[in-house]
């Protein structure tokens, strides 16, 4: 089949690039990266600073505003306006250029792609990688005809279902990269270090099993991480920094358990399969997606903010056979079944 000349629309906040400030950059780094490699003609849009062999259009940021637009009272968080402003500048340019494109794939989190859809000489797949929030639940209630939807899991889906149908194509990782490591070590927690993501219940939740637990990302919330995590290091609970994913690999490998405690309905959960590819078993929240990327074979689920729970997961999981852990990252997590997905809604879309 003839290649495809895809636009992938992507965070304008966040640079597409190691160490990943989160899941969605790493997501859309992979599969620009992956389309690519099956010859299609992949235009990347993103943030500034993004890893260079992407070969990213910069998305622009905010212009010089007049002392009487910053003045008003309708002023805006300054990210907000810069947001909207570079997705804005996109739509506009792409009604223009939508031609050199067989599809346009958003990847964003962001309202405007969806609002202006109709704008585009070409069909718009926006991707799902969160439950739904105000600005784009509203957007997609009044989507247009030219816009088309994904969701990363069946949960996601579910909690869209009342707004939008969404076919599901999984996130996945990239098993050749994410390999199985020899296990036994200190558990470990990976993620942005923000609420949602439940750094302080895994902590909790590690002293109680006496394992200690090492904690991986980017400290985007500094109050938070100054305030609620800092004071609870210690005494075997460490912060090793951001990682980049040859870092990680390692460590997750080295682990005898991956922690993962979301507070929220984790919509995919890219460390829960980095976990099992690298062969180490989840103990984890029954919450969002974890119930579809785990079984009995490969982790333990405690009740969601169960703290006492979640400390006899880590010790369960650590029982758990690594092989089989790896088995069903191969089988069900693979970025090679997610490409798959992605090229057949495309050419059904062209």
């Amino acid at each position: 089949m003839s290649p495809l000349r895809v636009a992938l629309v992507a965070s304008a906040r966040f640079p597409l690039r190691q160490p990943f400030p989160g899941g969605l950059e790493a997501h859309t780094w992979q599969l620009a990266t992956r389309l690519r490699e099956r010859g299609h003609h992949v235009t990347v849009f993103g943030g500034r600073g993004s890893d260079p062999a992407l070969g990213v259009r910069e998305l622009p940021g905010l212009p010089t505003l007049s002392a009487h637009a910053r003045a008003d009272v309708s002023m805006p968080a300054e990210w907000f306006l810069a947001e909207h402003h570079a997705y804005l500048s996109l739509m506009l340019d792409l009604a223009r250029t939508g031609r050199d494109y067989d599809v346009v794939h958003n990847n964003s989190l962001h309202y405007l792609p969806v609002a202006m859809a109709d704008t585009l000489p070409v069909r718009l797949l926006t991707t799902l990688h969160t439950p739904p929030t105000p600005w784009l639940e509203s957007a997609v209630a009044l989507a247009p005809g030219t816009s088309s939807f994904a969701a990363v899991s069946r949960a996601t889906a579910r909690q869209w279902r009342g707004t939008v149908e969404a076919p599901v194509v999984p996130n996945g990782v990239d098993t050749a990269f994410w390999t199985p490591g020899p296990g036994g070590g200190v558990p470990v927690w990976s993620g942005r270090i923000v609420p949602e993501k439940g750094p302080v219940e895994a902590i909790l939740a590690a002293r109680r099993a006496g394992t200690g637990l090492r904690l991986a990302g980017p400290t985007p919330d500094a109050r938070f991480f100054r305030e609620q995590v800092a004071p609870l290091l210690g005494d075997g609970i460490e912060h090793v920094g951001h990682l980049d994913h040859t870092d990680l690999v390692r460590l997750v490998g080295s682990a005898s358990v991956a922690v993962i405690s979301p507070c929220w309905d984790e919509p995919y959960g890219l460390v829960v399969a980095e976990a099992l590819a690298c062969g180490t078993p989840v103990a984890g929240f029954d919450r969002g997606a974890l119930p579809e990327l785990l079984d009995d074979t490969c982790g333990v689920l405690a009740r969601p903010g169960d703290v006492d729970g979640l400390a006899a997961a880590i010790t369960a999981a650590a029982r758990l056979d690594r092989a089989a852990a790896r088995r069903r990252a191969v089988g069900t997590c693979s970025v090679e079944t997610m490409v798959d997905g992605y090229e057949r809604r495309y050419r059904e879309l062209a």
